[in-house]
């Protein structure tokens, strides 16, 4: 018994080795192994176009009316906005191929546009998710913090890039569970405990946060050409120090690498803002109004749906200012700093009287 299995292991490695050596099987080896490798290739690439593709929008007052008449429950002030937020963690965990900026496996590994895409999301939650816990569900600073939020909020802000134990998708899917617990209390008459105040300083406070989030990624993709800053850090204040001197003028530069980066993390930033501020239009309405500030609103809306149009270009190119290329983050830049501005505006008007 031993020897015939010896005999056919002998066997086998010379049925290899002929195989190896003949060329007409070699070649017809060669052309099976390109072939099937092919296929693979091909099938990623299917693979990362599905996947490539963005959540499509939704209307945050549509999305709220299905939420409440599916589970039974009053819409109420915040509710919109609440909802929107849940929704846009959904969006982000059960798009095409999921949460992706993780993953460890091919072809996601070679898929960076997503990911920044993703982060872009991400920190648009974290930032409204903060607001709501610290100032939007309280009544003044020496009030209590909803139990709920303060377990939502946390868990936002797990490592974006954790794949195991625990991964980043369990975290953010805990996150999102505490606020459908708030949601449901909201619209609850009998639980007092749960509310959203929807007053102009609560409001100011989310927007002064959304400003500098635009400021920087404004800043970012500026510097795709290469910028002479002058240092302003210390600006308007005579008494005003610092940790270490830095130089009265400042080149910076988003090095080439990551200037597609930062394009789809702003783009996947605005795509998020959008929703959220449709959902503040609904709630805020009233104070909006009361401050006339309702059309400033809108127009910034509008300049961040700009932002999401379609991008012909098979990458994003990185021209020179007025050079004979374009220069997709100076466009997208534009549009950034016109909602930046118009949110400066905003929160001037909700700061009056």
């Amino acid at each position: 018994m031993a020897s015939e299995i010896m005999q056919r292991g002998k066997d086998l490695i010379w049925d290899i080795y002929d195989s190896l050596t003949d060329p007409y099987t070699r070649n017809n080896n060669i052309k099976k192994v390109g072939a099937f490798l092919s296929l693979i290739i091909v099938i990623f690439l299917i693979i990362m176009v599905w996947w490539n593709n963005t959540p499509d929008d939704f209307s945050p007052i549509q999305n709220a009316n299905h939420l409440a008449a599916e589970r039974d429950q009053q819409i109420v002030t915040g509710y919109v906005s609440t909802a929107t937020l849940i929704t846009l963690v959904n969006s982000l965990l059960d798009k095409p191929g999921g949460y992706l900026s993780n993953d460890m496996m091919l072809p996601s590994i070679w898929m960076d546009n997503v990911p920044n895409w993703e982060f872009g999301v991400l920190v648009q939650i974290r930032d409204f998710s903060r607001s709501l816990r610290n100032d939007i569900s309280r009544s003044q600073s020496q009030s209590l913090e909803d139990n709920d939020l303060a377990i939502a909020e946390p868990q936002f802000n797990f490592n974006s890039e954790s794949w195991i134990f625990p991964s980043t998708e369990g975290e953010y899917r805990n996150g999102n569970n505490a606020l459908e617990a708030y949601l449901a209390r909201l619209s609850n008459a009998d639980q007092k405990d749960a509310q959203f105040y929807a007053r102009a300083d609560n409001l100011a406070a989310w927007l002064a946060i959304v400003e500098k989030r635009l400021g920087s990624l404004s800043q970012r993709l500026s510097a795709s050409v290469g910028q002479i800053r002058i240092n302003t850090d210390l600006a308007g204040d005579r008494a005003a120090q610092q940790s270490t001197p830095s130089p009265a003028e400042m080149v910076t530069k988003t090095p080439w690498r990551e200037i597609d980066d930062v394009f789809y993390e702003t783009r996947g930033s605005a795509w998020a803002l959008i929703h959220l501020l449709k959902a503040v239009e609904h709630d805020f309405a009233d104070v909006l109004k009361d401050k006339n500030a309702l059309l400033s609103l809108r127009q910034i809306i509008r300049e961040l749906e700009s932002t999401q149009e379609t991008v012909w270009s098979p990458m994003i190119s990185n021209g020179s200012g007025f050079g004979f290329l374009a220069n997709h983050s100076l466009v997208m830049a534009s549009y950034i700093s016109r909602a930046n501005a118009a949110i400066i505006d905003l929160r001037s008007l909700l700061s009056q009287g």
